[in-house]
């Protein structure tokens, strides 16, 4: 984990994912370490964390880690084998997951959170954040989708949208070099990530 605490900075909570199924190498969480690397500018925080692909283990730490940390900006970062860009996910869903985790589990009856609403969205806008980034000259074509895909990535990014709904956002990269590196994709995430700072006034 990269902590950097200053109170009087801005902090930036990022999440990555560790291995799973073929992934044995997540991007997800190669692209967060490489981004702790360059960092975000002298004015911010930038926390990294690695979760394990565990709904258990999700469902515990992420509540955690914004008790403890208090983050001006929450962004969870996963894998999709079948994106070819850089993915801005504007909406995650509560139930449906019927997927095993690396422990071999599903959570109970299927759902993230008991009484929560099926659907939350992100109030941070995705869409100029995605004309940002393939404005920028990082070179990675990114694109919004309202379809997280109700395993992992999904799961996190509602229990995180279910604690704040206004300062968190989920992004899926592409496996390493297909088509990008892991340098392109950190540079990528690095310019959503200040453009969503842009529109929370950070």
């Amino acid at each position: 984990m990269g902590d950097n605490t200053s109170p009087s900075k801005f902090t930036v909570l990022v999440t990555g994912f560790g291995p799973f199924a073929t992934h044995t190498v997540n991007a997800s969480w190669e692209s967060v370490n490489e981004l702790s690397k360059e960092g975000l500018g002298d004015e911010i925080n930038l926390i990294t964390v690695e979760i394990p692909v565990e709904y258990e283990t999700v469902t515990k730490q992420i509540p955690e880690l914004w008790s403890q940390y208090k983050p001006h900006l929450m962004v969870h970062v996963g894998v999709s084998g079948v994106a070819k860009d850089l993915t801005l996910e504007q909406t995650a869903h509560n139930d449906g997951y019927d997927k095993f985790d690396v422990q071999g589990r599903t959570p109970s009856d299927n759902c993230c959170v008991d009484g929560a609403p099926l659907c939350l969205v992100s109030e941070i806008k995705m869409k100029p954040v995605c004309e940002a980034v393939n404005q920028s000259m990082c070179g990675v074509n990114t694109v919004v989708s309202l379809d997280p895909g109700r395993y992992m990535c999904d799961f996190i990014y509602f229990t995180s949208l279910n604690i704040n709904c206004s300062r968190t956002a989920f992004i899926h990269v592409p496996p390493l070099e297909k088509p990008y590196s892991v340098k392109q994709l950190a540079a990528a995430l690095r310019v959503a990530i200040l453009a969503m700072l842009d529109q929370l006034h950070c």
